[in-house]
């Protein structure tokens, strides 16, 4: 099977192009087929300088390989539509001649004085064939000095019928479709025939694309008819949505690939959680690696409905990628997240201490900054509630006594065990209000690392200096509580 993902060079990958590129992807590698990148610029006014590279690597930064492309003649190319414009030239002079297409000379005035007298007297808002009916001699002798576009001839009644893979069985009257303009005045063509042309010169036969373009896949399909081309399949995805049910735009939030990316979203995480948006598995399982996508995948399981976007959801699956991956893999990637800030040189300890805490790798700083810091100090509104507590006291008096009684002798899980448990014994505190002290004196959160695993990293001097500082901490606090109330 012979697939493209097409997008235009106005910015960022979307998150939505990206589901298209991948369920396109997917169906080129499940059938041993090619899947092609083919950029759509014949929109000059909106293209931006380094999209393309931008582009591409997302979709490498994704895993998403592609067969054909820009930098990957596969025997098709250009794979630039602005580098086309002879071929799509040729098409219009065919389409012209066998009378499918007209030049068309309204100005830009006159075509806003049609729409807002059809809006005034509620009509149907399209072209109303002005020049349609225009002598093609004529036409052809006007167009040599006139500006003019070319729009496609629409059948003015009838119904066009398509089967669609996710849709089914779609019908349109072919009387309320607008005659489409296939070449603007610039001489570039619109996405309706360029996307045609080169599907077809490219061996394109499966479509893949948003649910945006199903009204206007009759006029393509019509198009394939007047040049005589056999049809491709279409499959038409269902658009993705914001959590109030909108649809998904940067003004709710990221929509970019590159967004994610910067916020410590890994890429496996990204392709996994993309792949679930609109298609299921058939079961409950949630966790694909892009193999395995690859193997499952089908269009019958997409569904219709928009999909919505759980950013919630996104950083969960995140967070199960963190702890899952192999633990070198894990090391190298969060020492390269890490490298040009200040915990650059944290240790495999310390990186391995904080990563089931993780949810991306953009929390790597937070969870290393007060393991690391030489003076600690509690700001946490629930960590500060824990050292107030009345039993912290105690807790963390017998626990100071403990280390110094410890002398030299290395501390480790073990020691932490036993230590608790004499901590308890001898001052019957238990549970939250014996742990708690202990975790917010060493890290400063109520929430993180194992205890003991921390310790062993920090050894007898460190841990006896946090103990004392949240003792410090404690007893400032009550004194300027004390003052507060005379």
């Amino acid at each position: 099977m012979r697939v493209r993902f097409a997008p235009s060079p106005t910015g960022y990958l979307h998150v939505g192009g990206l589901r298209t590129a991948l369920f396109n992807y997917l169906l080129a590698r499940q059938t041993n087929g090619a899947f092609i990148l083919r950029i759509e610029d014949t929109d000059q006014s909106r293209k931006v300088e380094g999209a393309v590279q931008a582009l591409i690597e997302s979709l490498r930064w994704t895993g998403l390989d592609y067969d054909e492309g820009p930098d990957k003649n596969g025997g098709h190319e250009p794979y630039f539509q602005s580098e086309r414009l002879e071929l799509y030239r040729r098409h219009i002079d065919q389409l012209i001649q066998n009378d499918h297409a007209y030049y068309c000379f309204c100005s830009s005035e006159r075509l806003e004085e049609v729409r807002n007298h059809q809006i005034a007297t509620k009509q149907q808002a399209g072209y109303d064939g002005h020049c349609r009916y225009i002598a093609k001699t004529e036409a052809a002798t006007r167009a040599r000095n006139e500006p003019f576009v070319v729009r496609m001839k629409i059948p003015e009644s009838g119904e066009l019928k398509f089967e669609d893979r996710i849709r089914g069985k779609i019908s349109y009257p072919l009387n309320q479709m607008d005659d489409q303009v296939l070449l603007k005045s610039d001489g570039f063509p619109t996405y309706h025939l360029a996307n045609v042309v080169d599907d077809h010169f490219m061996g394109v036969n499966m479509v893949i694309r948003g649910e945006e373009w199903l009204p206007s896949t009759p006029k393509h399909i019509l198009l394939y008819q007047y040049f005589g081309w056999d049809l491709p399949e279409f499959a038409h995805l269902p658009l993705l949505l914001n959590e109030d049910r909108s649809k998904l735009s940067k003004r709710q939030g990221d929509v970019a690939v590159e967004d994610y990316r910067a916020k410590g979203i890994l890429p496996e995480a990204l392709v996994n959680f993309v792949a679930l948006l609109g298609w299921n598995p058939g079961d409950d399982r949630e966790i694909f690696s892009l193999d395995e996508l690859i193997r499952t995948f089908s269009l019958e399981r997409v569904n219709k409905a928009g999909a919505v976007f759980n950013i919630e959801k996104l950083y969960w699956m995140n967070g199960q990628y963190l702890r899952s991956i192999e633990v070198n893999d894990y090391l190298n990637r969060a020492k390269s997240w890490l490298a040009d800030s200040n915990f650059g040189d944290a240790s495999d300890d310390l990186l391995l201490l904080v990563r089931d805490s993780l949810t991306t790798l953009a929390d790597l700083p937070n969870h290393l900054g007060p393991l690391i810091a030489g003076v600690l100090d509690i700001t946490d509104s629930d960590a500060i509630q824990i050292l107030d507590a009345p039993a912290t006291g105690s807790v963390l008096d017998m626990a100071i006594e403990i280390i110094n009684n410890r002398g030299d002798s290395p501390i480790d899980s073990e020691f932490i065990g036993s230590m608790m448990k004499q901590i308890q014994n001898q001052t019957g505190v238990r549970g939250k209000n014996l742990w708690m002290p202990v975790r917010v004196a060493l890290t400063g959160k109520i929430h993180g690392p194992e205890l003991g695993k921390i310790a062993e990293i920090y050894g007898n001097d460190k841990f006896r200096q946090r103990m004392q500082k949240a003792k410090e901490i404690r007893s400032r606090r009550a004194n300027n509580n004390r003052g507060g109330r005379r």
